[in-house]
């Protein structure tokens, strides 16, 4: 390996022959780029946005992307040679590099740090990348022609589940080892990843099927089921296995077989007798790699015919599009928007455009993509993080091979290397879920999605029944165009929505733990109409926080000022900042009473006392704690859809986007807790948050009620909820912003100061705003302030807000002024170790 690192190539001969170097972006969070040289033999190869192998530091060997090339060498250092390269086509298109160069400029970070988080790591390669065999590679089959140095690595790998680049280095002893590894990967017989938890195993099915002489050799069908006709148990298998794949009439049918789970999983018959036919040589079982974006062709491709209301909003959109490029398709729950997407998205493929569907949840994906996979069949990627890395690397490879012609997928699927894109659908545009937070890039989906049209010249409709403001207001000033959609579906109507007085209803003691009487009345009358009932409460755990009765103590997390969830499957207090977590204890550590209680409620409470209130209910949660296994939100859809499950409590998670025809009742438990917030957009999101869960019910043409607990049923937002009125809150939401200098009238960033030490965070943050005030002016630069949250992770925080104004402002000079300004902090020795994190646009 050191070799490796300390090698460089010979002098190249005093020819005439032009020397190529290029500029390439680190996965690193780096200021600039860094200019290598291209050794002679490698001209022709090196392409921009390619990747190459270089030598970074000392000790470090990266992957890169080439994002120029040129004949000018670098004027402050030797620039070394690229060990490499990596790949003949370009990995990362035109542009995609130039939407990498936006994000970076726009949310203040470095463009490796949008290299870092926009490739797979399975596309990024270093001295600390892993090798595994590829799980479709046989040595001992297939016929591959392999160096001797390949012969060792894939020897090694037999032996041990994976290797490092480092062990690779040790195992060959050569200067070059990479271009053995670059080999095997060309040969399909090794694959990369980048951590434990992205080692690739492929998706494996058992199957089974007759023994090839029973169908090969004349007879032998008709003398087995002779053999079996005193086992009618394993007669009803053959038989069964004979109807699935009809051998008399294809016997080439057989070498598929069927999978052993379609006879083992049918009631009527034995699996002990499978496995004796197994057993006896009669079956033989086998396992098959499957691929995990599997296409029933068995099902036809389904027509879709519009109602009259989405016909005409189709039409109005696609005549907005002829004079803009973005257009809000402003549509009621239920209102169909999702057959009009579909229309849309036929048009665009037809015309041999690629498309983008983004989502703002992995919940949504799983009935959406069942729904699209019926129209769309093999031309539908899906790109999301419950996918593994090497998941995420074929569906990127899929989209630039023209594989995938439309990709469905959540934020991080605006990284895709699209080259023909003509459309973009954002659904559910306003939701905060579209922002990234940590780490960087602090990037916004839903805006960067604006700009990836923009430069390909593609549309962009957003849909949402209840639109940002800031998305409203560009609409409102003819910015975008506005298409609204004021009916439901078929014959479906809005839900009808009632208030709840929980103080009037604790004083006539008719509250059952947090449920108020009228809503457990009406949950048991819809249960026994068979119906389905959505319980949302936006707090996941049992409860907030637990607290002695005798000496008020409340245990707080030791890395963050906030107190510990309480978690009942667990037994265990967890910080829902950090993930610290310790066991419930027996009583309490400051007084020593055993009288600890828990306060407040959250959805694993909701669970936990609705199931001893309705004991015959079948009841599931879907929030973070149930939804961390890959395919938890399809099985939890998947049991609620079916009427597996007759109530789904859940967080956030179950407002956005869901379509179930049975559901005709919808309890939201506390709608207090999100009215009364912090935060300029509170009231926005608390309507956003109440119509969108009310919109999961009543769907197909089952009346349906929604009810509201809160102790204050007078608060101006829920006349607004109850009537269905976002005009109205649009007209209060952008008076009060325009009076108090909010979006969409200014541009805001929120800087952040972090350090261990609370005095020296406090100290650096007043520094800080006193020369942004210096460089800005004292209108635009508030703080600093301490935060609701003022420590996370053992970080003490400070933010500063910087409001730009829209007009007269130039954004590029003054985000300059700020980078400026905060590389300046770093240089004074007073606060050495500090973190300034600057977000653009928060949410």
């Amino acid at each position: 390996m050191s070799e490796l690192l300390n090698f460089n190539y010979p002098p190249e001969p005093a020819v005439d022959r032009v020397t190529l170097f290029a500029d390439v972006i680190l996965p690193l969070p780096l200021p600039k780029l860094y200019t290598y040289r291209i050794p002679f033999e490698m001209n022709d190869e090196v392409l921009v946005g390619a990747r190459v192998i270089v030598q970074f530091g000392a000790k470090r060997v990266l992957s890169c992307i080439v994002a120029d090339i040129h004949e000018n060498a670098p004027a402050d250092y030797q620039a070394k040679y690229i060990l490499d390269v990596l790949d003949d086509k370009p990995i990362v298109t035109a542009p995609q590099l130039k939407l990498f160069r936006w994000i970076a400029d726009y949310y203040m970070c470095t463009i490796g740090e949008v290299i870092n988080a926009a490739l797979p790591s399975a596309l990024k390669l270093s001295s600390e990348s892993r090798i595994q065999l590829h799980p479709h590679f046989n040595p001992e089959e297939d016929d591959i022609p392999l160096a001797s140095q390949e012969v060792k690595i894939i020897y090694a790998l037999q032996q041990n589940p994976a290797l490092t680049f480092t062990e690779i280095g040790n195992l060959l002893q050569v200067k070059s080892y990479h271009k053995y590894i670059k080999s095997l990967i060309q040969k399909e017989a090794i694959i990369i990843f980048e951590q434990v938890s992205d080692r690739f195993s492929p998706k494996v099915v058992k199957k089974i099927r007759l023994t090839e002489h029973f169908v090969q050799e004349e007879g032998m069908l008709e003398e087995l089921f002779n053999q079996l006709a005193t086992k009618p148990k394993q007669l009803d298998i053959l038989l069964n296995y004979l109807q699935k794949v009809p051998v008399h009439q294809n016997i080439h049918l057989n070498a598929a077989g069927i999978e052993k789970s379609a006879l083992a999983n049918n009631p009527h018959l034995s699996k002990s007798s499978i496995d004796s036919l197994i057993k006896k040589g009669v079956l033989e079982q086998f396992d098959q790699i499957i691929s995990r974006f599997p296409v029933d062709n068995t099902v036809p491709l389904q027509p879709m015919k519009l109602s009259e209301h989405q016909e005409q909003a189709k039409d109005e959109i696609l005549g907005l599009f002829k004079e803009k490029d973005t257009v809000l398709l402003h549509g009621v729950t239920g209102s169909g928007k999702t057959e009009v997407y579909i229309d849309l998205i036929k048009h665009a493929l037809e015309a041999g455009g690629q498309v983008l569907y983004l989502l703002p949840e992995i919940a949504l994906t799983a009935q959406i993509v069942t729904r699209l996979m019926k129209v769309f069949g093999d031309k539908l990627g899906i790109y999301h993080s419950k996918f593994s890395d090497n998941e995420r690397a074929e569906v990127w490879q899929g989209v630039l091979s023209g594989r995938f012609q439309m990709v469905v997928g959540v934020r991080s699927a605006v990284f895709l290397p699209f080259h023909n894109l003509s459309l973009i659908i954002v659904d559910e545009e306003h939701e905060p879920s579209y922002k990234q937070y940590d780490p960087a890039p602090r990037y916004n989906a839903r805006e960067t999605a604006l700009m990836m049209a923009h430069l390909q010249g593609a549309k962009t409709l957003l849909g949402s029944a209840t639109p940002s403001i800031e998305t409203y207001y560009n609409c409102k000033t003819n910015r975008w165009g506005l298409v609204t959609m004021s009916k439901r579906f078929g014959e479906a109507q809005l839900p009808a929505i009632e208030l709840i007085n929980v103080r009037e209803e604790q004083h006539r003691k008719n509250m059952h733990n947090h449920f108020s009487g009228k809503l457990v009345t009406a949950i048991e009358e819809r249960l026994a109409r068979h119906e389905q009932v959505i319980l949302f409460q936006n707090r996941r755990g049992y409860a907030p926080f637990i607290s002695c009765d005798e000496c008020s103590w409340i245990p707080k997390c030791r890395n963050c000022a906030v107190s510990l969830s309480y978690h009942k499957y667990n037994n265990e207090l967890r910080c829902h900042y950090c993930g610290y977590h310790e066991r419930m204890p027996h009583d309490c550590p400051a007084c020593g009473a055993t009288t600890l209680k828990s306060m407040g409620f959250g959805t694993e409470k909701v669970e936990d006392d609705l199931k001893l209130m309705l004991p015959n209910a079948e009841v599931q949660r879907m929030d973070l704690d149930t939804t961390k296994k890959k395919n938890s939100y399809q099985q939890i859809i998947a049991d609620f859809e079916s009427g597996k499950t007759n109530v789904l409590i859940g967080t956030q998670m179950v407002t956005k986007g869901l379509d179930f025809e049975n559901v005709s009742l919808v309890g939201i438990l506390n709608a207090d807790s999100i009215i009364h917030f912090p935060d300029f957009r509170a009231h926005e999101r608390a309507y956003q948050l109440f119509v969108q869960v009310s919109g999961r019910a009543g769907r197909k043409g089952k009346p349906g009620t929604v009810l509201i607990q809160t102790r204050d049923p007078l608060q101006p937002i829920f006349r607004k909820v109850h009537s269905n009125d976002y005009t109205s809150l649009y007209e209060h939401e952008i008076e009060e912003r325009m009076r108090f200098g909010y979006p969409p009238f200014t541009r805001m960033i929120r800087i952040t100061v972090k350090h261990a030490d609370e005095k020296i965070s406090e100290n650096a943050a007043i520094v800080l705003a006193k020369d942004l005030t210096d460089q800005l002016g004292a209108q635009l630069v508030l703080g600093p302030e301490v935060p609701y949250i003022f420590k996370i992770r053992n970080l003490f925080l400070n933010e500063i807000h910087v409001k730009l104004p829209r007009e007269n402002v130039n954004l590029r000079a003054a985000k300059q002024a700020i980078a400026k300004v905060i590389q300046q902090l770093y240089l004074l020795p007073d606060f050495k170790g500090v973190r300034v994190v600057a977000d653009v646009d928060p949410a």
